[in-house]
C-alpha cells in the first residue's frame, strides 16, 4: 500500500494492486535447475577427487572409494537434514549468516557471510574454467582462447540472471535434466556390467597408481574425504535463498533440498561402486567420469552425450552462485554491512547489484588465472565449509533452546565433521594458495565492520531512530551562476523566484581583458533585460570557478545566518548522449565544489534542448 497527502494535511492509505511477481519465482522443480548445478556438478569431480588421492597407496588405497564415499554420503544426509531445518527456522534466506546472527553472534556471523561470499565467487571461476577445459579437452585448438570463451560464458550466464532468476532455471532446466538422466542410465548400465565394455578413453594414457604401496594411513584416508568433500558444495545454496522461492517459500525450499540430497547421494555411491566393479585406475589426461562412461556404455554416441553435457553443466553450475550470493548480499545490505544498493531489487525479483557484482569480481579472477582450473582450485570449498561448520553449531544451540535433543545431536554430528573437513582442506592446499583464503576473510569481514561503523555514524548524524524537529519554515535565498543571457538563464530564474525568498544571480569574473570585457557586456545586457533580479559579480584572480562561489556562500552565512540558501545550477541537457562530450561542465564544476565545501543546497536545473 501507499499513502498520499492532502492540502490540509490529512494521510489517505491508498491500496496497491496486488503483487503479481509470484511468476517471477521459483517452483520445487525450478529451484533446483537454478539453485543446485553446483553441487550436480561436483559428481564430475568429487569421486576423481577421492581416487586421485588414493591412488597414492596404490591399488589396495583405490579399494577404500567406497567406503570413503559412504562417509560423504553420510555428511550429506546430514547438512540436506540441517539444511532443512535451516529453511524452516530461516525463511527469509541467509543460511549460515542467518543462524550464526541469531546464535552465534554479529561477529561469527560475518565469518559465515564472508566465507559464502568468498566460495560462491570462486564457485563462479572454477565451474566457468572447469567447463570450458572440458570443451578445449575435446578440441585443442581453442586451449589458445580458454579465457575469451570463460569471459564469454559468464556474459552469458550473467545476461540470463539479470533476465531473473526463474528465465535462468527455465533455460538451465534441460541441461540439468539431460545431465541427471545421463549419469543415472550410467550407473544402471554399469551395474548389469561385469567388465567394461570399452578402455579406449584410457589406453595410451599414463597411470597415476602409485607402485608397491600396501598400506593405507588413517591421514591419508581422512585426506581423501575431505577431497571428496568437494562434491558437497553448492548444498547450502537452496537455504540462502528462500526468498526467491514462490509461496509457500519454505515448503518449497525444502522439497528441492530433499531433491538435491537424493539425487547427488545416488549419483555419487553409484559413480563409486562402479570404480570399485571396473577396478578403474586413474590415469593422466583422462577424467573418471570419462572412463565410467566408456566402461559402461562404451566409446559411441553416448559417451560423447555424456562428456557433452558434464561440459555444459559445469560451466552452467555457476549459475548457483547468481541465485544465492544476490540474496545474501541482500541480507547483509539490510544489516549495513554492504551498501544499501545491494538491497535493491528490480521488477522481475532480481537483486541486479549482487548480480553484476559478482560477474565483475568473477571475471577479474578469471583474468588472473588466464582461465586455467588448477590456479583456482585450491582456493575453492574451504569458505562453504567454514560455513557450513558454522551453520551446523548455531543450529546446536537452536535445538538445545527448544530441548531436541535428537536434533541437537545432528547437528552436532554434522559441526565435528565438517569442522574437520575445514581444518583438514586448508592445511593439506594451504602451500597451493588457499593461504590467500585465510587473509581474504579476515579481511572481508573488517570491510563489513567499516561498513557498519560508517552506517552507524551516517545513522548518529541523520538522528535515526529519533524523532526529529518539526518543520519550520526559514527565510530562503537562491543563488543561481549564470555566464551569460539565454533562454536557459531565463527559465533558472523563474525557477529560482519560484524557490525563495529572494534571487540573486552570480556570475565569476577573471582579470584577463577577455573575461572582463564579457562580464562587463553581461552587465550592459542584464540592465537593458531587468528581470527583477540583482547580478552580483564575483572577481576571481585565479581561474577558478567553483572557489568563488563557495566563499561568498561562506560569507553569506556569516552575514545571514538565519537564512536557508540554494545554489540551483542551470544546466543544457542535449538530445543525444553522445552529445553530453561537447559540453563545458561548467556545473558539474560548481556542484561539486559547493558540496563540498558548504552545507548549501544544490539544485541542478536540467533544461532539455
Amino acid at each position: 500500500m501507499s499513502a498520499l497527502t492532502t492540502e490540509n494535511g490529512a494521510t489517505t492509505v491508498v491500496e496497491e494492486p496486488p503483487d503479481t511477481g509470484a511468476r517471477h519465482q521459483l517452483t520445487a522443480v525450478t529451484g533446483l535447475a537454478a539453485l543446485s548445478l553446483d553441487a550436480m556438478a561436483s559428481v564430475a569431480y568429487g569421486p576423481e577427487a577421492i581416487v586421485l588421492v588414493l591412488a597414492a597407496a596404490g591399488g589396495h588405497g583405490l579399494g577404500f572409494t567406497l567406503p570413503v564415499t559412504l562417509a560423504i554420503a553420510g555428511l550429506l544426509a546430514v547438512l540436506v537434514a540441517s539444511y532443512r531445518q535451516v529453511i524452516a527456522a530461516f525463511p527469509d534466506g541467509g543460511g549460515s549468516y542467518a543462524v550464526a546472527k541469531t546464535h552465534l553472534g554479529r561477529r561469527t556471523s560475518l565469518v559465515a557471510a564472508g566465507s559464502l561470499v568468498l566460495d560462491y565467487v570462486l564457485n563462479v571461476a572454477v565451474a566457468v574454467t572447469a567447463g570450458v577445459a572440458a570443451l578445449t579437452s575435446a578440441f585443442p585448438e581453442l586451449y589458445g582462447d580458454r579465457l575469451w570463451i570463460c569471459l564469454a560464458v559468464l556474459v552469458l550466464i550473467t545476461g540470463v540472471n539479470l533476465r531473473g532468476i526463474v528465465d535462468s532455471a527455465r533455460a538451465f532446466i534441460l541441461p540439468t535434466a539431460v545431465f541427471i538422466g545421463a549419469i543415472l542410465v550410467l550407473i544402471v548400465v554399469g551395474l548389469f556390467r561385469d567388465a567394461p565394455v570399452s578402455t579406449a578413453a584410457s589406453d595410451g594414457h599414463a597411470s597415476v597408481l602409485a607402485d608397491n604401496a600396501t598400506t593405507v594411513g588413517a591421514l591419508l584416508l581422512l585426506k581423501a574425504f575431505a577431497s571428496g568433500c568437494s562434491a558437497l558444495t553448492g548444498v547450502e545454496a537452496i537455504a540462502n535463498a528462500v526468498p526467491s522461492f514462490r509461496a509457500p517459500a519454505a515448503r518449497r525450499a525444502m522439497r528441492a533440498e530433499v531433491a538435491l540430497g537424493a539425487l547427488l547421494g545416488v549419483m555419487l555411491i553409484g559413480l563409486s561402486v562402479l570404480i570399485s566393479r571396473f577396478g578403474l585406475q586413474p590415469v593422466e589426461g583422462v577424467t573418471v567420469l570419462a572412463q565410467l562412461a566408456d566402461a559402461s556404455l562404451g566409446h559411441n554416441g553416448a559417451f560423447y552425450v555424456i562428456q557433452f553435457a558434464t561440459m555444459v553443466l559445469l560451466a552452467l553450475s555457476a549459475n548457483t552462485s547468481f541465485g544465492g550470493l544476490p540474496v545474501l548480499l541482500k541480507l547483509l545490505a539490510r544489516d549495513n554491512y554492504l551498501p544499501h544498493v545491494f538491497g535493491l531489487k528490480a521488477d522481475r525479483q532480481v537483486h541486479r547489484h549482487g548480480v553484476v557484482w559478482l560477474a565483475v569480481v568473477s571475471a577479474g579472477l578469471l583474468v588472473f588465472s588466464g582461465g586455467d582450473t588448477n590456479t583456482l582450485v585450491p582456493l575453492f570449498a574451504i569458505g562453504v565449509f567454514v560455513g557450513f561448520t558454522i551453520a551446523q553449531t548455531g543450529m546446536v544451540l537452536h535445538w538445545r533452546a527448544e530441548r531436541q535433543w535428537g536434533r541437537a545431536a545432528l547437528n552436532g554430528l554434522g559441526a565435528v565433521l565438517t569442522g574437520v573437513s575445514a581444518v583438514v582442506v586448508t592445511a593439506t592446499k594451504f602451500h597451493d594458495g588457499a593461504w590467500l583464503i585465510v587473509i581474504a576473510l579476515p579481511v572481508l569481514v573488517l570491510a563489513f565492520e567499516a561498513v557498519h561503523r560508517a552506517y552507524g555514524r551516517i545513522g548518529e548524524r541523520l538522528g535515526v531512530g529519533r524523532i526529529p524537529e518539526t518543520p519550520h519554515r526559514e527565510r530562503s535565498l537562491v543563488l543561481v551562476p549564470v555566464s551569460s543571457l539565454t533562454r536557459l538563464t531565463s527559465e533558472a530564474l523563474t525557477a529560482a523566484v519560484s524557490l525563495g525568498d529572494e534571487v540573486r544571480a552570480l556570475t565569476v569574473c577573471h582579470p584577463d581583458p577577455e573575461d572582463l570585457a564579457a562580464t562587463e557586456a553581461l552587465e550592459r545586457d542584464w540592465a537593458l533585460w531587468n528581470p527583477g533580479v540583482p547580478l552580483v559579480r564575483l572577481p576571481s584572480e585565479r581561474r577558478s570557478l567553483g572557489r568563488p562561489i563557495t566563499a561568498y556562500v561562506h560569507e553569506l552565512r556569516a552575514t545571514e545566518p538565519g537564512t536557508r540558501v540554494t545554489v540551483l545550477i542551470p544546466e543544457a541537457e542535449p538530445e543525444h548522449l553522445w552529445q553530453r562530450a561537447l559540453q563545458n561542465q561548467r556545473g558539474a564544476v560548481v556542484a561539486h565544489a559547493v558540496r563540498r565545501d558548504t552545507d548549501a543546497v544544490v539544485c541542478r536545473l536540467r533544461f532539455r534542448c
